[in-house]
């Protein structure tokens, strides 16, 4: 009996040990001499990427499709992190914090930096008492394609720092996605200067900062991440009717059973966005050409 519990136990601990194995495959992350950073969310992933090359593994913390409000840590995450020489955070999420505190203690090397430096940065704008936010400045900085040059600027310093026998490659890097940016900016500016409507609907207040860029004015639904009492939707669907709002977009991972109901009193178009999507370009592309009423991907095809 007590061999066959030893044995029952040997079995465990390689399972287990297999289990986290596949868990650090599955997100990207792997031993030996591989160089790994981590970032929080996909869109950071996604520029990251255009910048390194073939000199890191780029993993991310935060799962398509998740969100992060609602985000806690796995061990998976944890041990990616650990893995990881370097953790680039996009500033002002609520989870960043408690993944820094766990990653430092268990990785005391691990060099941080903030993205979103030098961000001129919303307040009041994702949190406006009004609207029933409590944080004091709106973390949604990537859904901007200016501050986008500006996280990128702060990816490519980190990476020289980093890596500065491949400086010449992050240059290089960095001015062609700098100009990539710069065009997609212009593309947006133009689809946007002849929107029927300055004004949008959204459920969560995550466009901001585009709204910003483009002149445009955002009203946001939710209240505090929860259904809202009676007197605030009458107030918010008061001045979703006076602004002449035509698009109410709205994110799948939030609680939106308020929304069709809510429509019904606006009569505005239903769009689905993904302000955490990895393809980040093509997201604000169809944000912009949703406004404009046109389907982004119909009018891509017509040009081809």
């Amino acid at each position: 009996m007590k061999i066959k519990n030893i044995f029952l136990s040997g079995i465990a601990v390689a399972t287990m040990a297999a289990a986290m194995l596949l868990a650090m495959v599955s997100c990207g992350g792997k031993g030996g001499d591989e160089r790994i950073i981590a970032v929080s969310i996909q869109p950071q992933r996604y520029l990251l990427e255009q910048l390194v090359g073939d000199h890191f593994k780029v993993v991310c913390l935060l799962a398509q499709g998740s969100n992060p409000e609602a985000y806690e840590p796995s061990m998976r995450h944890l041990m990616n992190l650990e893995k990881s020489e370097a953790y680039f955070c996009i500033g002002n999420i609520g989870f960043e914090l408690a993944i820094v505190e766990k990653a430092k203690q268990e990785n005391p090397e691990l060099k941080l930096y903030d993205n979103s430096k030098d961000v001129p940065v919303i307040r009041g704008g994702h949190d406006c008492e009004e609207h029933g936010h409590s944080h004091e400045i709106d973390p949604h900085t990537w859904t901007s394609a200016r501050n986008a040059v500006i996280i990128a600027r702060n990816m490519h310093d980190a990476l020289v720092e980093l890596d500065p026998n491949h400086t010449a490659d992050y240059d290089r890097n960095f001015a062609t996605l700098k100009a990539h940016l710069e065009a997609l900016d212009r593309e947006l500016a133009q689809v946007l200067s002849e929107v029927p409507s300055r004004t949008f609907l959204v459920w969560h207040p995550s466009l901001s900062y585009f709204a910003r860029d483009y002149g445009l004015t955002q009203i946001s639904m939710e209240y505090n991440g929860k259904e809202a009492p009676v007197a605030h939707l009458k107030e918010e669907i008061d001045a979703a009717r006076s602004s002449g709002a035509q698009v109410f977009f709205y994110q799948k991972e939030f609680d939106t059973r308020q929304i069709a109901s809510i429509n019904e009193q606006i009569g505005a178009r239903l769009v689905t966005i993904n302000p955490m999507n990895y393809e980040w370009e093509e997201e604000l592309r169809n944000i912009a050409y949703a406004l404009n009423k046109n389907d982004y991907a119909l009018a891509a095809e017509e040009n081809n």
